[in-house]
């Protein structure tokens, strides 16, 4: 009997032993796909098209949703890819999570703004100014771009001026600052903020492009093409027909001009061999705004970019105002 049943605890000790190492393989296989991205990872799906990089933080925030870093660029992801709506639902379930992150704030501005919600836009901005570092100018510099779409191009300005407060040489805030002035007929003032945005690092042909259309607005033609000299000569004189239709001959009374949109309207119905050099392509409100020309090529454009372009709705009555030039 003794030998009968230590033949059978042997017998049974292999499959005690299969079992406890599929038990640990299956733990380790769990912890694995539990574990959260590299550095490196993570740097590489930022590099990636913009669906690769949705599902990547897709993955990363359902691994945990609490933490912060995730849940900011699971945010800004689903706002590359159009994806607004589900924005804010991540939103909802992260502000009690984390209520004094000026990060997620100024994403849903950011998103608020892409689906033309101007006045719940500033209202989120303004509660991301407030919380910002002082340092940060992102967010007074969205809220400028808010102002300017609702058409209240003054108190624009003055998120603009706050924003540069912070951050001097920020060329999207100091291009959008320029064409916000030019909206409201102040061209020697736009065409100061221009030229610093000109020479300001990170300052692309977008920036050239805006201050050429601003000297054309004052009649400066030799300068607006001396400023851009790579542009189509053929873009450049049907600009130039356009906007001397816009100006006075003789007195130049430029202050009839009573908005940037009609230039733009006209230059865009103006015939050209390529693209219209005064686009007026605005920075982007993103903080990576300027980023890598290879990397800004795979983001697929989900709001609009210029300031004084997209949907113009009534202007409301706005609740927020900002209380002094650090946003508080």
């Amino acid at each position: 009997m003794i030998v009968l049943m230590t033949s059978v605890a042997c017998a049974s000790t292999p499959d005690t032993s299969a079992a406890n190492a599929q038990d640990e393989s299956y733990q380790a296989a769990i912890e694995e796909a539990l574990r959260p991205a590299s550095d490196e990872q993570r740097a590489l799906a930022n590099r990636s098209d913009p669906l690769t990089r949705a599902s990547f933080w897709a993955s990363e925030y359902q691994k945990d949703a609490a933490s912060l870093d995730t849940t900011i660029q699971f945010m800004r992801a689903l706002r590359a890819i159009g994806s607004h709506d589900r924005v804010l639902d991540v939103a909802t379930t992260a502000v009690p999570i984390h209520p004094d992150s000026y990060e997620i704030f100024l994403e849903i501005g950011r998103t608020y703004m892409a689906q033309g919600k101007y006045d719940q836009a500033t209202q989120a901005l303004v509660r991301s100014a407030d919380l910002s570092p002082t340092t940060e100018a992102a967010p007074l510099a969205a809220l400028g771009l808010a102002f300017d779409r609702m058409g209240e191009h003054e108190k624009a300005q003055t998120a603009y001026q706050f924003a540069l407060e912070r951050e001097p040489e920020r060329v999207s805030t100091l291009t959008n600052y320029g064409l916000s002035l030019a909206l409201t007929g102040q061209l020697q003032s736009a065409e100061a903020a221009l030229r610093k945005a000109v020479v300001a690092p990170g300052a692309d042909v977008r920036v050239r492009q805006n201050l050429a259309l601003v000297l054309g607005l004052q009649g400066r033609f030799d300068e607006m093409v001396a400023v851009d000299p790579n542009a189509p000569p053929r873009s450049i004189e049907a600009n130039q027909r356009a906007l001397r239709d816009m100006i006075k001959p003789q007195t130049q009374d430029f202050g009839e001009l009573q908005s940037l949109d009609t230039v733009l309207d006209t230059l865009e119905r103006t015939p050209a061999a390529e693209q219209v050099m005064p686009e007026v392509p605005e920075a982007m409100v993103e903080t990576e705004s300027m980023q890598d020309p290879i990397a800004a090529a795979n983001v697929i454009k989900s709001e609009p970019e210029l300031a004084g372009d997209g949907p113009q709705p009534t202007p409301a009555a706005l609740r927020p105002t900002l209380r002094g030039s650090q946003g508080r």
